[in-house]
């Protein structure tokens, strides 16, 4: 999933990003209320994850902006204000689920997922298919041809994006930025690593192999043709 953090305390959103990739996630974060603002209306987001007190402007301002241009983005609102009057605030401005700080991050992970999978029927895609390979978005699981592929978090992350463009050349530029977060090439071998061990893990063995390089412009997952 694509996960927007507003967060302005940096050593918390730190550490609610590291753990959020670590799951298979596709996170940015965003420190105060005008770059949550820029990002919520210029990005698209599977579940966004907003503080309430921000600098700049506060997050149910923006939650509230949201919903009056018609976006329906799944919003958690986290927040040191934890009482209940606090909490009927942050739903009628449109937030989804609140939290309330301090707050274990593996509640936050099962509530954001939870999030995603409450969504509307055809507002998100929920999983994958290339032919018998199966990506399950919201379980987090891989299977090809009926059995499951235990794959690594870049690895499940360097498959989804592939997978959700299917058919598509993907550069190692477009790579680098959504699988990897870098705006930078760090002049590393670090794609032909994951993809030699991804293609181990979804190819070896099958008669039929799914992913391919595109000599000279990136790489492609489709079904081959019989």
């Amino acid at each position: 999933m694509r996960i927007l953090i507003v967060e302005d305390d940096r050593e918390a959103a730190t550490y609610l990003v590291k753990a959020l990739r670590e799951a298979g996630h596709v996170v940015e974060h965003a420190h105060d209320g005008d770059d949550g603002a820029h990002a919520v209306e210029t990005s698209e987001w599977d579940v966004v994850v907003m503080d309430r007190m921000l600098p700049k402007r506060d997050g149910l301002s923006i939650i509230q902006e949201m919903r009056g241009r018609d976006d329906d983005t799944p919003v958690l609102v986290l927040s040191a204000l934890g009482q209940v009057d606090d909490r009927v605030d942050g739903l009628k401005a449109g937030g989804d689920d609140y939290l309330a700080k301090p707050y274990a991050v593996t509640e936050l992970l099962a509530r954001v997922e939870a999030l995603a999978r409450r969504r509307r029927p055809g507002d998100v895609e929920t999983s994958y298919r290339v032919g018998d390979l199966v990506l399950d978005r919201l379980s987090h699981t891989v299977t090809r041809g009926g059995e499951e592929v235990v794959l690594q978090p870049r690895e499940y992350r360097l498959l989804e994006y592939l997978m959700k463009n299917a058919g598509q050349v993907v550069t190692r530029t477009m790579l680098l930025e959504n699988v990897w977060d870098y705006h930078f090439d760090p002049q590393t071998n670090v794609i032909d690593v994951h993809m030699s061990r991804l293609r181990a893990k979804i190819d070896k063995d099958r008669d039929r192999p799914l992913l391919h390089t595109v000599r000279g412009a990136g790489y492609m997952v489709r079904e081959a043709a019989k």
